[in-house]
């Protein structure tokens, strides 16, 4: 190996700060750039690593049920710093793996500042690094969703058309604001520690909640943030638009639920804990972009939160990814030069967990060519491989993707019992994972 071989990761959020740590933890000599605290984007708040601006979940944590629960597994394996980071830092969710959000950024910030052949520079970078083709600098783009305007600017330029939809986050309430006497805890198909508020509501209440929130004024757009809206984070007003019973099919569906009389609400939204302690919830699935007094207003028509107190507000802001399938290998290099590579949320991954997996893999393949290590091949048995196929692609119609049973190979037999087949598949991919860790 080349003493002098050296990696630019820029951008701090989960992608990033998964790659840092991964090529400093292997004895390559890392610089991390991020701009905060000195610039922040419309959506951060705090000067640490791994902030997570919209909810607290991870998602589902069941390895053998879930596609993002098998992902989880997968990076545990490569050794992953962000999957360890939730798993230190988780609070109770029931089959969710949710974690404390200042808890779970301070120990992502404490492993990178006290990591060994790692550098941290706080500026803005505001064009894409110059590499030589051949020479002995890398560099892993990992500036996320919210790239600061100018750099925007020049990836745009140098990878052609970019695209961009929307993303929303939910309210979030305090504990003790809650109406207990009108709510019931438990998790769906009574699965989990009975981690989840359930604030239920009969068909009159549920109908007055819809009237109001199609009713609603909405918080105007700036500019930059108009595009196309992303169904794994679509605003539960625009869901609502589409039909009147919408809502009772997702985000507020009772199916799964009783209350302490054993009888299923006609409609359920559930809260989800925001810290450890308890001492706040998270509005499950209820993205919003409505006028903050709109949302105190209308989702205090659900009886459990008539007199809850906001701790934070949904709000609603652009997400931007290029079209990687023209652009990006299947490592995530780029195909103009293979000493830049792309990471994370802007690569067209979508979710917390799959833009860490992102960063997670480029940074294993720089890692096995700078070590002059065999380069492992990650395949469609694996979550990670089928998001490497994902963003490599052709495709005409290039939207973001969240980690899915659908994306891996078919098993070479059928198995039609869907909870069987899922099994087999985490199975294999499980062992092809590990098989790739010990090379």
């Amino acid at each position: 190996m080349s003493k002098a071989k050296e990696v630019l990761v820029v951008g701090g959020g989960l992608a990033g700060s998964e790659a840092a740590y991964y090529l400093a933890q292997r004895g390559i000599k890392t610089t991390l750039v991020e701009m905060k605290p000195k610039k922040f984007t419309p959506a951060h708040e705090s000067g640490l690593f791994g902030e997570l601006v919209c909810s607290n979940s991870l998602k589902s944590n069941d390895t053998y049920a879930n596609a993002c629960g098998l992902l989880k597994e997968e990076m545990r394996i490569l050794g992953s710093l962000i999957i360890e980071a939730a798993d230190a830092t988780k609070v109770p969710a029931g089959a969710a793996l949710a974690v404390d959000r200042t808890k779970f950024a301070e120990y992502i910030t404490e492993k990178l500042k006290n990591c060994n052949n790692l550098t941290i520079v706080s500026e803005e970078l505001t064009a894409l690094p110059e590499l030589e083709k051949d020479g002995d600098r890398y560099a892993i783009i990992a500036t996320g969703p919210l790239t600061s305007e100018a750099l925007s600017q020049d990836i745009l330029k140098k990878t052609g058309n970019g695209l961009h939809f929307y993303d929303a986050s939910a309210p979030i309430v305090s504990a003790d604001s809650i109406d207990y006497t009108r709510a019931f805890t438990g998790d769906r198909y009574g699965k989990g520690t009975g981690d989840y508020i359930n604030c239920p509501m009969d068909k009159e209440e549920y109908d007055t909640f819809v009237d109001a929130l199609l009713a609603a004024e909405r918080a105007e757009l700036h500019e930059f943030e108009k595009g196309e809206i992303f169904e794994g984070c679509m605003p539960i007003e625009v869901m609502a638009s589409r039909g009147r019973d919408t809502l009772r099919f997702g985000t507020l569906k009772p199916v799964g639920l009783f209350d302490e009389d054993g009888k299923r609400p006609y409609a359920v939204l559930q809260l989800r804990k925001e810290t450890e302690s308890g001492e706040t919830y998270n509005l499950v699935g209820c993205q919003t972009n409505l006028k903050f007094p709109e949302q105190k207003r209308v989702f205090s028509l659900i009886p459990a939160l008539k007199n809850a107190e906001y701790l934070r507000y949904g709000v609603i802001h652009r997400n931007t990814y290029i079209q990687s399938p023209d652009v990006l290998n299947r490592d995530f290099s780029f195909k103009n030069n293979r000493r830049l590579f792309f990471a994370g949320q802007i690569t067209g991954v979508e979710g917390y967990v799959e833009s860490a997996a992102s960063g997670l893999l480029a940074s294993i393949h720089i890692a096995d060519e700078i070590l002059e290590r065999p380069t492992r091949v990650f395949d469609e048995r694996t979550v990670c491989g089928a998001l490497e196929t994902h963003i490599s692609t052709p495709c005409k119609d290039f939207q973001p993707m969240n980690a899915n049973f659908g994306i891996l190979a078919p098993l070479p037999v059928r198995i039609r019992d869907k909870k069987e087949r899922y099994r087999a598949l985490a199975e294999r991919a499980l062992e092809t994972v590990k098989e790739l860790a010990r090379e």
